[in-house]
């Protein structure tokens, strides 16, 4: 493994020889089975969700004759092809969870086929598309389709000791199901309308699933839990099923990792779910099939009769795994866990056709607790249900887990770093949909195009942790990160009240830079940005943004703020078609040197100072219009330039905090 990193390092300064290596890496387990994809370029997240554009059109995955309704196998696999368009910006997959979602949303916010009263969670989970649309489009009717569904958590009916019932028809019973269905969406929602107190509650609803179906022998958890005691698979003193179902497990896991990131660190439930985690993937790790790299569907009886690796499990865990070792909530040894799992589900589960079609086999159709005689919780029912290909359910989770394997040798190179976002010199806001004042413009949560969201997205693929600074910099709090980022400082024209870099800021941040930062400075043109006083701080590292503008756009005529990139400088190893509208320029002296040039402008700039080293650049170029897919179009690469300019970035930290 060692030596297939090394080479994969060395030849990341070709783009191309890039994607061939990824897709050769991820295909060497099944290489025998898939001779016919030798020549395939893209990777398998990028493959299968174009087979899904073609198979699936507008998300409708069953048959003709049957109707279609708002639902959850939807919602999982729009966040498989969410994942996919956040990791590749390829505006095919955004412009998919669109054409998904839209036909359901009425222009007064109604949702089309939903039942608030049939208080399902399962029909909360699309709630995270929502959110999302909202946030690019800032179209108020997602929102309010959003609230619908929120609104449903105020009144669903709970346990005695509150935990959601799964569904109505469900009374007094929760299942593991219900976590990822309901709690990643009400954590995004807490923290796009500013709802803090929802987290106690979040935090609850998985403490209460915990206790109540955790296994203590095994550490693995039953599938669900009734409050009576009263349903034929429940345990007559612990109210629990009597199997550990791989899937049910899936979601619950897969729920812990996509809730954890909404949390504030300083939130007590926090480190609850990140011991629960913690808890669950020691157990999980200990029932991986050693041979596969895969798991059973009744996890602990992988020697009983018909019992059969399943698909969607194994993607699911693969997918918390790899998202827990990266965002640093689960050891770095498990990341050997989940490259032996995706190495079985390429080789067991996953087929291409002669039109390069990928098939995902050997998902179990549908599992549910009932209170018929069907649904009886044992053995035999988990392994007698129908086992189907191309599952919504499998193939979302395959998208996810693809994803993440994609980005797991990228994670590595950050890990362990924060990059600290200015919010102070660059404060703009504005009304959200709920009328609350909120912040915007080159922030990681702006979905919309002025915002950072992809950009962030990429430092996260690449180990960092993202964070925000609200108020002026002091040594102190630029302590708690390696990197100090500042965008586009306001001028007037754009807040009517800047807060303008004075000597005494700037001399806290060139002080904590002295110590062994790192800044970064992407600045804009002057009709955009504060330069005047902004060269307060740059012309300490020898660096003056000049009140210059530089490729001008009209309209559409992109060709007007094209930058050709031929590929052999120090940042940019691969050729690029880079778009950078309305730039300035930079005058150096020392100790900045010029990194990047274009027809004799300075772009790029870089100067040591002291243990630290400060970067200067002369665009904000990495803003969601200009490199998410949805708007520029091809050849322009913004997305794939900012690739190179993030490893650089990471390069350049002083070695102290380096893994170079």
């Amino acid at each position: 493994m060692s030596i297939c990193i090394s080479v994969h390092r060395a030849i990341f300064s070709r783009s191309l020889l890039r994607r061939v290596f990824v897709c050769f890496l991820f295909l060497l387990p099944c290489c025998v089975a898939f001779d016919a994809l030798e020549a395939q370029s893209l990777p398998w997240s990028q493959r299968m969700s174009d087979t899904t554009i073609k198979r699936w059109p507008n998300g409708n995955y069953l048959p003709k004759d049957k109707p279609w309704a708002w639902n959850y196998e939807l919602g999982v696999l729009l966040q498989g092809m969410d994942d996919v368009w956040y990791h590749t910006a390829d505006g095919a997959y955004y412009s998919y969870i669109k054409d998904s979602i839209d036909p359901f949303i009425n222009a007064d916010g109604s949702i089309s086929t939903y039942n608030a009263g049939n208080n399902a969670l399962d029909d909360l989970v699309l709630g995270r598309e929502l959110l999302l649309l909202y946030g690019v489009t800032q179209n108020a009717k997602y929102y309010k389709a959003a609230v619908l569904l929120r609104q449903q958590l105020n009144t669903h009916p709970r346990t005695a000791d509150g935990g959601f019932w799964h569904k109505q028809r469900y009374p007094q019973q929760m299942w593991l199901d219900g976590l990822y269905m309901a709690e990643p969406f009400y954590a995004q929602y807490a923290v796009t309308f500013h709802e803090p107190q929802d987290f106690a509650d979040i935090t609850k609803q998985f403490v209460l699933m915990e206790e109540h179906s955790r296994d203590a022998k095994t550490g693995l958890l039953y599938h669900g839990w009734d409050e009576t005691k009263q349903q034929r698979w429940a345990d007559k003193s612990t109210g629990i099923s009597p199997n550990f179902w791989a899937r049910g497990m899936g979601w619950y896991m897969m729920a812990l990792v996509d809730t954890l990131p909404y949390y504030s660190q300083d939130d007590p439930g926090r480190e609850k779910l990140l011991a629960i985690l913690q808890r669950l993937a020691v157990a999980v790790a200990k029932y991986q099939d050693k041979k596969s790299g895969l798991w059973y569907e009744v996890v602990d009886k992988p020697k009983e009769k018909d019992n059969y690796l399943e698909s969607s499990a194994a993607c699911m865990f693969t997918y918390a795994l790899a998202k827990g070792v990266r965002l640093g909530y689960l050891p770095q040894s498990y990341s050997a866990n989940a490259s032996r799992a995706y190495a079985g589900i390429l080789k067991q589960f996953v087929s291409v056709d002669a039109d390069g079609a990928v098939t995902l086999s050997k998902t179990v159709k549908a599992i549910g607790l009932g209170t018929d005689a069907v649904h009886d919780g044992s053995y035999k029912y988990y392994v007698s249900q129908d086992v189907v290909s191309n599952d919504p359910k499998g193939v979302g989770a395959f998208l996810m887990a693809s994803t993440e394997m994609e980005a797991a040798d990228t994670a590595r190179l950050g890990r362990g770093k924060t990059i600290l976002l200015d919010a102070w010199f660059n404060s703009q806001t504005r009304k959200n949909a709920a009328g609350q004042v909120v912040s915007y413009h080159y922030k990681w949560d702006d979905y919309s195009n002025s915002g950072y969201s992809l950009f962030g997205h990429l430092l996260r693929e690449y180990g960092l942790t993202t964070d925000t600074l609200y108020k002026a910099p002091t040594i102190q709090d630029l302590n708690k990160a390696q990197i100090y980022l500042i965008v586009s400082p306001d001028n007037i024209d754009w807040n009517k009240n800047p807060h303008y870099m004075n000597e005494p800021d700037a001399t806290q941040i060139a002080d904590w830079v002295k110590q062994g930062g790192t800044l970064v400075m992407m600045e804009n043109d002057t009709t955009h940005a504060d330069l005047d006083h902004f060269n307060i701080l740059a012309e300490h590292f020898g660096m003056h943004f000049n009140s210059v503008l530089r490729n001008a756009v009209d309209g559409e005529k992109y060709e007007m703020g094209r930058i050709d990139v031929s590929g052999d400088g120090q940042v940019f190893h691969a050729p690029h078609v880079l778009f950078m509208k309305e730039i300035c320029t930079l005058t150096l002296k020392e100790p900045a040197t010029a990194v990047w040039s274009n027809k004799g402008d300075v772009l790029l700039a870089e100067a040591k100072y002291g243990k630290g080293r400060v970067i200067g650049f002369v665009d904000p170029w990495l803003y969601n219009e200009y490199a998410d897919g949805r708007k520029l179009p091809k050849p322009y690469d913004n997305f794939d330039g900012g690739k190179e300019y993030v490893r650089w970035l990471l390069e350049q930290l002083p070695k102290a905090h380096s893994y170079f």
